[in-house]
C-alpha cells in the first residue's frame, strides 16, 4: 500500500482537509471568468470595449495554459506549505492591483500572472488530494469535483456577483477576491506540515524560452480571435502583424521541442489515435459549452431579464452540471464504455440546442427555459471528466504530463474558438440579417405604415410631443429590427452547433471499438488539469 505523506497534522480530520482544499482552489477558479460576470459593467468601469473584457479572460487562460509545464519545476523545488503561501500571496497582490488600476495594459499583465497562479493553486490542491486518495474511487471523485467546479464557474460567478454589482463599482469584486484567499491562508497555516510531495529538484536549466514562445503564441492567438471579426481579420495591418508573430512563435516553440533533450511537450503523444480522438471530442465539447453565452444575451437583451434574474435561472444549469458529474463519475467507476458516456452527453447538448432554437422569440416566460438550461449543464457535466481522463489514459505513463498539458491547450483553443464564433455571429451575421430587414422597409411595404401608426399612437399616449413622435417611432422600429436580427443570428449559430453535434454523434457511433473502450485509472496517475 502506498504510504501517505504527513502533509497535515495528526489531529486534522478528513472532512476538514476536503473543505480546506475546496477553499484553496475556489478563489482562483472564481477569478478565471470574473470579468464575464458583467461585461458591460467591467467595460464601463475600466473605460474599455467589451472585446477588451473578453481578451482579459483569454489572457488569463493563456497564463494558465502556458505556465503548466514550467510550474512543475517550482512545485518540486519548494515545500508544499511554503509553495502555497508564495503563490497565494501573489494572487492577493495581483487582485489588489486589479482593484486599483484603470489601465488596460496593466490589467492584462496582471490577468496573465493570475493565470499562472491558477496553475500553481490547481496543482497544489489536486496533488494534496491525490496524495490521500488510495483507491480508484477517490481519484475518480477528485477529478469529477475539480472539473465540475471549473465548468460551473461562469453561472456561479454570475450568481454571486449579480446583486453586488448593482450596488458597487465593478472593481469591488477584486476586493472580494482578495479576502476570499484569507480563509485558505489561515487554515493551511494551522493544519499543514511543511513537507514535500516530491524530492527537491534544483531550479536550474528552466525552459524559459519555451514558456515565453508558448505564452506569446497563445496571447497573439487570443488577440486574433477576439478582435479579428471587428477589424476584418488580416485585411487590417495590425491583425496581419499579430498573425505573423503568432505563427513565428508557434514554429519556434515546435522546433525547440524537437531538439531539446527535455522538451516542454513530448510531441510523440500525437502518435496515439485515442489521444487525438479525445482531443477532438474535447474541442467540440468546449464549443458547445459556451453557446450558453448566446442564451444569456437573449435573456437580458431580448426578454429584458435583469442580471440577477438571469443568474437565478442559471442555477438550473449548475444543477445539471452537478448531476452530470455525479453520473459520469458512477459510469467511470462501473467501467462503462466511453462511447456510452459520450453519446448520452452530446445527445443532451443536442436536445438543448434544438429546444432553444424553437424558444428564441421576443416573448417568453422564465420557466420555459429551466429544462434546456438543465440539459446543457447535464451534457457538459457528463462529458468533461471522462473525456479528459480518456485522453490522459491513452498515452504511456512517461507522457502523462504532456498529455495533461495538451488537454489544457485543447480546452484553451476551444474557448478561443467559441469566442471567435460568437463575435462572428454577433457582428457580421447579425448585421447581415439587420441589413436584409432594413431593405424591406419601403413605402410600398403594407406592414410598415400600420406598425409606425400604432407605435406613434402609443408614444402620444405616453406623453411624447407630436413633433418628436416620428423620430421616436422610427427608432423603436429600428430597435425591433435589431432584436429580430439578434434572434436570427442566435438561431443560425445554434443550427451550426446542432449540425456539429449530429456529426459528432454519428462519428462516435461509427467507431465500433469505442463500445469496448473503458477509462481506467493508472496507479499514481497525475491530475490532468
Amino acid at each position: 500500500m502506498r504510504a501517505i505523506i504527513p502533509l497535515f497534522k495528526p489531529w486534522v480530520p478528513m472532512w476538514l482537509i476536503r473543505i480546506t482544499m475546496f477553499i484553496v482552489i475556489l478563489p482562483s477558479l472564481v477569478l478565471f471568468f470574473l470579468p464575464l460576470c458583467n461585461v458591460t459593467a467591467a467595460a464601463g468601469y475600466y473605460g474599455i470595449e467589451p472585446a477588451d473584457v473578453q481578451y482579459s479572460v483569454l489572457v488569463y487562460y493563456a497564463g494558465y495554459t502556458s505556465f503548466f509545464s514550467l510550474e512543475k519545476r517550482f512545485f518540486r523545488y519548494l515545500a508544499t506549505r511554503e509553495y502555497f503561501f508564495i503563490f497565494t500571496i501573489l494572487q492577493v497582490i495581483t487582485s489588489f492591483a486589479c482593484y486599483e488600476t484603470h489601465s488596460l495594459l496593466i490589467l492584462l499583465i496582471l490577468r496573465f500572472i493570475q493565470g499562472m497562479g491558477m496553475t500553481s493553486t490547481a496543482n497544489l490542491g489536486m496533488s494534496i488530494i491525490f496524495n490521500r486518495s488510495k483507491s480508484e474511487r477517490g481519484r475518480a471523485v477528485s477529478y469529477s469535483v475539480f472539473f465540475g467546479m471549473l465548468v460551473c464557474m461562469i453561472p456561479f460567478n454570475n450568481f454571486i456577483t449579480a446583486d453586488l454589482l448593482d450596488a458597487f463599482n465593478f472593481n469591488v469584486i477584486y476586493k472580494g477576491a482578495m479576502f476570499s484567499y484569507l480563509p485558505s491562508l489561515i487554515l493551511l497555516g494551522l493544519i499543514m506540515n511543511n513537507v514535500r510531495l516530491n524530492i527537491r529538484f534544483p531550479l536550474y536549466l528552466l525552459d524559459w524560452p519555451s514558456f515565453i514562445c508558448y505564452g506569446c503564441f497563445l496571447c497573439s492567438l487570443a488577440y486574433l480571435f477576439v478582435y479579428g471579426q471587428e477589424r476584418y481579420w488580416l485585411s487590417d495591418p495590425r491583425m496581419l502583424c499579430v498573425a505573423i508573430f503568432a505563427v513565428f512563435m508557434l514554429l519556434t516553440f515546435i522546433i525547440r521541442q524537437t531538439v531539446l533533450k527535455r522538451p516542454y511537450f513530448k510531441l510523440q503523444v500525437f502518435k496515439h489515435l485515442n489521444f487525438i480522438l479525445g482531443g477532438a471530442v474535447l474541442f467540440v465539447l468546449y464549443l458547445c459549452r459556451f453557446t450558453l453565452n448566446f442564451s444569456t444575451a437573449f435573456f437580458s437583451g431580448v426578454l429584458g431579464f435583469d442580471p440577477a434574474h438571469v443568474s437565478y435561472m442559471n442555477l438550473f444549469n449548475i444543477a445539471g452540471i452537478v448531476l452530470g458529474v455525479i453520473i459520469s463519475c458512477v459510469y467511470l467507476l462501473q467501467h462503462r464504455p466511453i462511447r456510452l458516456i459520450w453519446l448520452y452527453g452530446f445527445l443532451s447538448l443536442l436536445i438543448f440546442h434544438v429546444i432553444m432554437y424553437f424558444l428564441f422569440s421576443t416573448a417568453g416566460e422564465p420557466f420555459s427555459y429551466f429544462l434546456p438550461l438543465f440539459l446543457h449543464g447535464l451534457g457538459v457535466g457528463l462529458l468533461i471528466s471522462p473525456t479528459i481522463i480518456f485522453m490522459v489514459s491513452a498515452v504511456p505513463a512517461k507522457m502523462v504530463d504532456t498529455a495533461a498539458g495538451i488537454c489544457l491547450f485543447v480546452r484553451c483553443l476551444g474557448f478561443y474558438s467559441s469566442i471567435a464564433l460568437i463575435n462572428h455571429f454577433d457582428l457580421l451575421n447579425k448585421n447581415t440579417h439587420l441589413n436584409a430587414l432594413k431593405e424591406q422597409l419601403t413605402a410600398i411595404n403594407p406592414m410598415i405604415k400600420p406598425a409606425i401608426i400604432k407605435q406613434s399612437k402609443a408614444l402620444i399616449n405616453h406623453g411624447i410631443l407630436k413633433k418628436q413622435v416620428p423620430g421616436a417611432a422610427n427608432r423603436l422600429l429600428i430597435k425591433q429590427l435589431t432584436i429580430q436580427a439578434q434572434l436570427r443570428s442566435a438561431m443560425d449559430y445554434y443550427v451550426l452547433i446542432g449540425w456539429l453535434l449530429v456529426a459528432t454523434l454519428i462519428t462516435i457511433a461509427l467507431f465500433p471499438y469505442l463500445s469496448k473502450t473503458v477509462v481506467r485509472f493508472r496507479k499514481n496517475q497525475p491530475a490532468p488539469f
